[in-house]
């Protein structure tokens, strides 16, 4: 876990602090399959700008998230680039003027960009655009082998619909 002490930031309203962090990312996990950051550990660039009604918190980095495919089950890379900003108001009126990332003068970052990183990510994680997926009748990836089966044989219970189908459209 990333966290960063305000309390070692010395900086007068309208001064920044920036400085290279290393933020750890825990892997996430989505449909029941786990997706990890490589490398776990995301150089990044924070910046602590002390503002006159409070802090403003800026965290730059890029992510590169490895899991699988959505559709096939083969290895997914997703790359995302994050620029964050948070602030939190010294005298806060509402819960809508803090952070939940700040406590105790402590900034979580492996938290922040946790959350940010779930929220930016695609509906779908993909290994390709054009993926295929697995074959819904045995089970093989459509991306190595392309293949049709023939047409299954229609359930008989179902044969007296399939009967006034064949009545109705050739009226």
């Amino acid at each position: 876990m990333s966290v960063f002490d305000l309390r070692n930031v010395r900086v007068r309203s309208g001064e920044e602090h920036r400085e290279g962090v290393d933020v750890a990312v825990a892997p996430i996990v989505l449909g029941g399959e786990r997706y990890v950051a490589v490398p776990e550990e995301i150089p990044s660039e924070l910046a602590v700008t002390r503002a006159s009604t409070g802090w403003v918190f800026t965290l730059r980095l890029g992510v590169r998230l490895h899991g699988p495919c959505m559709r096939c089950l083969a290895d997914a890379v997703v790359d995302q680039a994050l620029d964050l900003r948070e602030y939190h108001a010294t005298s806060p009126d509402s819960d809508e003027l803090t952070t939940p990332y700040l406590t105790d003068d402590r900034l979580d970052l492996s938290t922040w960009a946790r959350d940010s990183l779930v929220l930016a990510l695609p509906d779908k994680i993909l290994c390709r655009l054009d993926c295929a997926g697995l074959c819904p009748v045995c089970g093989k990836d459509l991306n190595l082998e392309p293949h049709e089966h023939g047409r299954a044989e229609p359930d008989p219970r179902w044969a007296a619909l399939e009967d006034l189908k064949g009545r109705l459209t050739n009226r």
